[in-house]
């Protein structure tokens, strides 16, 4: 049993002390950042997940709908908790896409962006984080199943 929770944990900590260690967690300047990304951003996800990626207020708490408020996207949300695969596939086709079942108020943006403008977008998001979450999230990619 402690077999099975430890080896993914394993290669978790390898995956991303090997993305560390080839410089893919170095962080970028904004200026590097992407300006497409952030700007796509900001004309589609600001709205509700903050022009400073903040989220809504008390994002952890239900709304009397029982649905969550926006997540903040920056280092103190989850959102580098997820594989570049999982947020790609939230993004483009709902939260329910990976959370059968699962009510939200985040709206699918297949039909309105590409895959590569969502990538944009989350690249965006992601030259905002500190190299602890870079790391964890480009170990968390690297692990996850295509």
């Amino acid at each position: 049993m402690i077999l099975r929770w430890t080896v993914p944990f394993v290669v978790l900590l390898v995956a991303a002390a090997l993305a560390y260690g080839y410089g893919l967690t170095t962080p970028r300047a904004l200026s590097q950042v992407s300006s497409e990304g952030q700007a796509l951003y900001v004309a589609n996800c600001a709205s509700c997940h903050g022009q400073n990626l903040e989220g809504q207020p008390d994002w952890m708490r239900r709304l009397p709908n029982g649905r969550l408020p926006a997540p903040p996207h920056d280092e103190t949300g989850h959102t580098w908790h997820h594989s570049d695969r999982q947020l790609l596939t939230i993004i483009r086709d709902g939260l329910a896409a990976i959370a059968p079942g699962y009510e939200s108020d985040m709206p699918a943006f297949g039909g309105v962006l590409t895959d590569a403008q969502i990538t944009e977008i989350l690249d965006y998001i992601k030259g905002t984080w500190p190299d602890r979450a870079r790391a964890y999230q480009a170990a968390r990619t690297a692990a996850d199943p295509s």
